[in-house]
């Protein structure tokens, strides 16, 4: 019957031509006069044989044809079947699966139907313009309209049961230990995320970090809608509409997070106030991203297209692209930008965190062969090394060239040692990370003091330059050793010998405090502590010298005898007292008003001033006191001792006109 029915093969013409020529032949020979009765019976059998033979053949012809007849209205029955379950939904404007699941799978098991039929039509080898490939046509119409309907319900699906992505309070799915058969959630409490994004790098196959992006229950449905498409060759369209949806909630996540979209010419044009703050969310953003909310995306992905290991990977990386080069390319304009020291920390904050997820995005990525993240990660990383080196070597320069017109008043510690001490402290906390970045420019000579500012032997600058400092160690070294001479420089602006060493006791005291008592200790060695300890311990002597060893000697017999005889003159006595007494009054007057901020620095210098003045006051007073009346002694000792508790307060006082109670 008609075109459905394969071509009649040439065995079977074959046959049905001989048996017509097998039965004109006996016909032929029975008008043969001359056979004999056997041959005549033989033949007369061999006709009805060809009879019996020739009627078999028509009736299986015949029960063929109903059979394909049958065959024919079956599959037409099937179609129209399908088809009318496919046209009445698209007719509703109700989504599928809103509906309940009964029809969603009722719909699902017709949309397959569908997809056999039109396969099992596609493996005939039909006529063109044929009845049945009539039949065919239909069932490729029915079966897109119904990919196409599916692929709505799917990004329906995807859309309405979203989870709400809170990343202040966060619920995640329970480790290997704590699984729980039926796939729920297991709540660790009221732990922040930051805790979490802290732990240790993603483990791929550990839901430790998962968050349910999509309500679980609707899990299987997306996953049966995936695999009905995919097998019905429209894997494209189901991946591309994941992958449009996904990108949305990725979107979402970052807003949420506070990642706003920005030029590099956005970032480079940022006040510092403003970009330090955004350099914070990124950090904090960077973590959670990628530590919960893309291994959680990846979890989906996989929980999805699960049997479709490729298609799964695929789906994600695509729909994570977009967000994560986002990220990367904030990262980006900031190691592009000017290399100002007030930004090292905050670039080595965001270098860190990026090289502490480089596992975790390798884990999530591998084997993505068209995206490019993994790349990008590992070259915004390059640069943000690069331009942390950079920034390092320029707050040296900063230092170096940091030019003061006058002197720092009182002889206190300079904003300029105060600014590098808390800054090296900050950033000894980043010493493995600065031991990585520095590796390659170490310098052959990290430290250049000025002669009278290097009181340590060649020995000593020798064992703490070794070569086998951290990179970092050298580095603070050097930095330190401009500072001093920076210093030395500015102490000369001081008119006052005196001052000029207690500006230099007071900063390198606190630089060697601040390295005693912090981190640093570590980095720069008890070595350099000790060092500098001595350094500050000579400025002290030295400010001693230049204050008082003129006025003490003042206080000495040479010089007060009358002349020509060794008894004393009451006169140059009371001359010499009197000059004692203006000088001390002098150095009150302007070392009241001197500043030493360190109150423990401040009394030992006091102490020690004051057993030096004080001694050798008394002893010269008691010495001479046959040759003195009481009333030329303007101040006893205790006075003295008392007035010298005023020095280095940083306010200046005076002692003119004053007399001793």
């Amino acid at each position: 019957m008609g075109e459905c029915r394969p071509p009649t093969p040439i065995l079977e013409e074959e046959e049905e031509n001989l048996i017509a020529a097998a039965q004109n032949i006996v016909k032929a020979l029975e008008t043969n006069k001359n056979l004999t009765n056997d041959a005549r019976k033989i033949l007369a059998g061999l006709g009805t044989q060809l009879s019996s033979i020739a009627k078999a053949c028509e009736e299986k012809a015949e029960r063929e044809e109903e059979a394909e007849e049958k065959g024919l209205s079956e599959i037409e029955e099937q179609l129209n079947r399908v088809q009318d379950k496919v046209m009445r939904w698209e007719a509703n404007q109700s989504m599928i699966w809103d509906c309940g699941p009964d029809e969603a799978y009722e719909y699902l098991r017709a949309v397959d139907e569908g997809r056999k039929l039109t396969e099992s039509l596609e493996s005939l080898n039909l006529a063109k313009d044929s009845e049945e490939d009539g039949f065919l046509h239909r069932a490729h119409d029915v079966l897109q309209t119904a990919m196409v309907r599916l692929e709505e319900e799917f990004k329906h699906l995807l859309v309405q049961n979203r989870q709400p992505f809170e990343p202040e309070h966060m619920s995640f799915r329970s480790s290997e230990d704590d699984t729980i058969d039926d796939g729920s959630i297991v709540s660790y409490g009221d732990e922040s995320v930051e805790d979490v994004v802290q732990r240790d790098s993603i483990s791929r196959g550990s839901e430790e970090y998962i968050i349910e992006l999509v309500h679980p229950d609707v899990i299987p449905d997306l996953k049966s809608i995936a695999s009905l498409m995919f097998v019905s060759n429209y894997g494209r369209e189901c991946s591309q509409a994941y992958v449009s949806v996904r990108k949305d909630a990725l979107d979402d996540c970052l807003f949420i997070l506070e990642v706003e979209k920005l030029s590099i010419e956005d970032v480079l044009k940022m006040e510092w106030n403003t970009l330090n703050s955004k350099i914070r969310r990124w950090v904090r953003a960077m973590k959670i991203f990628v530590r919960v909310y893309l291994a959680s995306e990846r979890w989906l992905s996989d929980q999805i297209f699960g049997e479709l290991e490729s298609v799964s990977l695929a789906c994600f990386a695509e729909s994570s692209k977009a967000s994560i080069l986002q990220l990367l390319n904030f990262g980006e304009a900031i190691a592009i930008g000017p290399y100002q020291p007030e930004k090292l920390i905050r670039i080595l904050d965001m270098y860190e965190v990026l090289a502490d997820l480089l596992t975790d995005i390798d884990a999530l990525y591998m084997g993505a062969t068209e995206s490019s993240v993994r790349t990008e990660c590992q070259d915004v990383l390059r640069r943000l090394g690069d331009c942390a080196k950079a920034t390092f070597l320029e707050l040296e320069n900063a230092v170096a060239t940091n030019i003061s017109a006058n002197a720092f008043p009182g002889g206190g510690i300079h904003h300029l040692t105060r600014y590098v001490m808390n800054y090296i402290r900050t950033l000894a906390d980043y010493g493995k990370t600065l031991d990585v970045v520095l590796k390659d420019h170490e310098k052959e000579d990290h430290v250049s003091t000025s002669p009278d500012m290097s009181p340590v032997s060649e020995e000593d600058n020798s064992s703490c330059e070794s070569s086998s400092a951290s990179p970092v160690a050298l580095h603070f070294r050097s930095l330190l050793s401009i500072l001093e001479c920076n210093l030395e420089d500015k102490s000369k602006l001081y008119r006052d010998e005196s001052l000029r060493h207690l500006f230099l006791m007071n900063n390198i005291h606190y630089m060697a405090e601040k390295a005693k008592s912090s981190e640093l200790r570590n980095v720069l060695g008890d070595e350099w502590i000790r060092k500098h300890n001595w350094k500050f311990q000579l400025h002290a002597m030295n400010y001693e010298r230049a204050t008082w060893s003129s006025i003490l000697s003042l206080l000495r017999d040479e010089g007060i005898q009358n002349p020509g005889s060794t008894s004393i003159s009451r006169t140059l006595l009371k001359e010499r007292l009197q000059s004692f007494y203006l000088a001390f009054e002098e150095v009150y007057k302007s070392q009241t008003g001197w500043c030493i901020p360190d109150s423990q620095l401040r009394e030992d210098l006091r102490i020690s001033t004051s057993l030096k003045v004080i001694q050798a006051y008394r002893t010269f007073v008691g010495r001479n006191t046959n040759h003195i009346s009481e009333k030329h002694i303007k101040y006893n000792a205790d006075d003295l001792e008392h007035y010298l508790l005023d020095f280095f307060e940083g306010s200046p006082k005076s002692l003119h006109g004053s007399h001793r109670k």
